[in-house]
């Protein structure tokens, strides 16, 4: 079982960056892969960024960020972080942070086992 809390949200201006992060508990984090997902308003769950078990060597992210967001771990502290730089005002969604035991990097929500419970970003224009 694993637990997971998001944290670092909130509402910044077009141009802005802001730093999401994951706190795990529970197992032994370094055997999870971890990925970010996030919910418009009004819209389906969708894919952000992930990054595989253990040292995390493979990462993988949506074309809507990739460049502009940079997801990272650290195992030591047990918590997965998301960097979002010149953020959009389309990027004002939930984000959830989501863990799997194993070392694929699904980018459908179906295979993730454990979910935090959110943290709002709101960018503004």
């Amino acid at each position: 079982q694993v637990q997971l809390v998001e944290s670092g949200g909130g509402l910044v201006q077009a141009g802005d960056s802001l730093r999401l992060s994951c706190a795990a508990s529970g197992r032994i984090f370094s055997s999870y892969s971890m990925a970010w997902f996030r919910q418009p308003p009004g819209k389906e769950r969708e894919f952000v960024a992930a990054i595989s078990w253990s040292s995390g060597t493979r990462k993988n992210y949506a074309a809507s960020v990739k460049d502009r967001f940079t997801i990272s771990r650290d195992n030591a502290k047990n918590t997965v972080y998301l960097q979002m730089n010149s953020l959009k005002p389309e990027d004002t969604a939930v984000y959830f942070c989501a863990a799997r035991n194993g070392a694929t990097i699904p980018t459908d929500p179906s295979g993730y086992n454990y979910w935090g419970q959110g943290t709002q970003v709101t960018v503004s224009s």
